[in-house]
């Protein structure tokens, strides 16, 4: 799986360049997993985030959120969301990412902008900078 794809012919389906699968286990994760993964893991972090302030909103779910997604991505491979809708985040060439790279990936996914870019392989900008993709489990 090469990151250097400038020069390479357009692909097929998602992931086809990174060495991932069409369909089924190790493809990439389509969008309707993804969005649902993101609206878990942030109702997560409302909750936890009313459990510390007793209100809804605030700055406070923008922490617990990302903290969520650092811990979850390197434990679990994934954060509660991901692991719901059934993906897992790889680092590649697909080992288990180290904790910099859920860490990058947080920060980038908490400005917005870099996670709605999107590369042929349906990689966020977010995900390029981490080295990372998100695939089926």
């Amino acid at each position: 799986m090469s990151e250097r794809v400038a020069d390479a012919a357009p692909s097929n389906f998602p992931g086809e360049r990174l060495g991932l699968p069409e369909d089924g286990r190790g493809s990439v994760g389509r969008m309707g997993r993804r969005v649902l993964g993101l609206v878990i893991d942030w109702a997560i972090a409302m909750a936890i985030s009313w459990l510390i302030t007793r209100h809804y909103g605030g700055w406070t779910v923008y922490p617990v959120f990302a903290a969520l997604q650092i811990l979850a991505i390197w434990a679990l491979g994934g954060s509660i969301g991901h692991r719901i809708a059934g993906l897992r985040l790889s680092a590649l060439p697909g080992s288990q990412p180290a904790l910099w790279r859920p860490v990058v990936r947080s920060v980038l996914l908490m400005i917005v902008i870099p996670a709605l870019v999107w590369d042929s392989d349906h990689r966020g900008f977010h995900d390029k900078i981490a080295g990372t993709v998100l695939v089926r489990a």
